[in-house]
């Protein structure tokens, strides 16, 4: 097992790490819109917010050495449904033609004020 630690995404907030690898396979922790460079919540607007997270995941899949497209699955939790579209837009554009299995949960509150969080497991491509 290895813990899975980049300066490219925000320090954790909590009791975890940015993400864990175990034979092959990384489990990433949630990732919310906090900017790693500021420590601030880059969260002008829900589309900003959700490039954020997907930059922020991007940065951890990287530091495993994994990719978008070696996503397995991924859940992604919001706080209001109606905006799932705008969501579910940005979200597809960071994946090529590979989608992993996915739920979208809409939840009543999330850390540090966002209003999106993805967590994911990938295939890493380094041992």
């Amino acid at each position: 097992m290895k813990i899975i630690k980049t300066d490219k995404a925000p320090a954790p907030i909590g009791p975890y790490n940015q993400a864990i690898k175990n034979n092959g396979v990384v489990y990433i922790s949630g990732q919310v819109a906090i900017d790693p460079a500021t420590g601030e919540m880059d969260n002008a607007n829900l589309e900003a917010e959700t490039h954020r997270v997907m930059k922020n995941l991007g940065a951890v899949l990287e530091a495993s050495g994994s990719h978008y497209s070696h996503l397995i699955k991924c859940s992604i939790f919001i706080l209001d449904m109606n905006q799932f579209s705008v969501i579910n837009e940005i979200y597809g554009s960071y994946l090529d033609k590979y989608y992993p299995a996915r739920e979208t949960v809409e939840v009543r509150r999330l850390p540090a004020g966002a209003r999106v969080e993805i967590s994911a497991i990938a295939k890493s491509l380094e041992s």
